[in-house]
């Protein structure tokens, strides 16, 4: 089921099934920004990635000697959220552990995703809270897809993505679908990255933060139109867009967790990036997107 949040900027459409961002739209312009899941080159918009982000060599892991079985980016984009409270400008959604669940990621969670929306800006925040009895393990993350608006006049080539604060980042390639740990490099990223199909011919762009408070931001200089997303205390992003297949998106993704590396022992217990939990305890993170339209 869709639910509406909106104010006199913004009008969000999200859907239950995965807590999914569908739709933001200018209420001045009736622009949207969100890529529109054409099936023939990526069919989803927006979704939330948990327990893990990125992909797991062979789609399995071991947890205390046992094998499981989990594909990308985990089971939360494919599953039903009941909703907690909504307001005109609020909803948070709630999935919770399932005999489903447990059997491929032996842990009790309770997930919860918040929309919130102040002015131009929509905040996604996340809370994930350990209801097993001991340690739980886990990535999250989030995928938006946005839209670029060219037409006769304006090519993707005009689009660019520029970073702040501008220093110095560890980026890390892929081997396949797995991080090529040992080819990590310091990337400068206080110079602009031009947006073009040929960007992803490696796949995602993947840039370790940190933690710092950075922002990306999606902008050309033909137009007033710029995304920006603000990615708070997350210790990676990632920019991808379909490739050799390619539309006139990009998604700029806030990562709480990464790929298997490329010599992972499969070990959940060792896995690089993930974020350990006490029983009982919450762990809260996010990120925000500020769209400015065209006019």
């Amino acid at each position: 089921m869709d639910y509406t949040i909106k104010n006199s900027i913004l009008q969000v459409v999200i859907s239950s099934t995965g807590a999914e961002i569908q739709s933001v739209k200018s209420q001045h312009s009736g622009y949207e920004y969100i890529w529109q899941a054409d099936p023939n080159v990526w069919q989803r918009h927006a979704p939330v990635l948990f327990p893990i982000v990125g992909k797991l060599q062979d789609d399995e892991y071991t947890y205390q000697g046992k094998s499981y079985h989990m594909t990308q980016h985990g089971f939360a984009r494919d599953m039903e959220f009941t909703v907690e409270h909504q307001t005109a400008e609020s909803i948070t959604f709630l999935l919770t552990d399932t005999p489903e669940t447990l059997a491929i990621y032996p842990f009790k969670f309770e997930l919860r995703v918040n929309y919130n929306l102040l002015n131009n800006l929509l905040e996604e925040n996340f809370s994930v809270t350990n209801r097993s009895d001991g340690e739980m393990i886990f990535g999250i993350g989030g995928h938006p897809g946005f839209n670029i608006p060219t037409d006769e006049k304006v090519a993707k080539e005009d689009f660019y993505f520029s970073t702040k604060p501008s220093r110095a980042r560890v980026q890390i390639p892929l081997k396949g679908a797995y991080l090529d740990w040992d080819n990590r490099s310091l990337a400068s990223t206080n110079s602009l990255i031009t947006l073009s199909d040929h960007l992803f011919k490696n796949d995602a762009l993947i840039f370790q933060l940190r933690g710092h408070d950075n922002r990306v931001s999606l902008k050309t200089d033909t137009s007033n139109f710029h995304v920006n997303v603000w990615l708070r205390d997350a210790p990676f992003v990632g920019i991808w867009s379909q490739y050799p297949k390619t539309a006139d998106y990009v998604c700029i993704e806030p990562w709480w967790g990464i790929a298997d590396r490329a010599d992972t022992n499969q070990k959940l217990e060792e896995k690089y990036g993930m974020n350990h939990l006490d029983a009982n305890a919450t762990f809260t993170a996010g990120f925000s997107m500020a769209f400015h339209d065209q006019d």
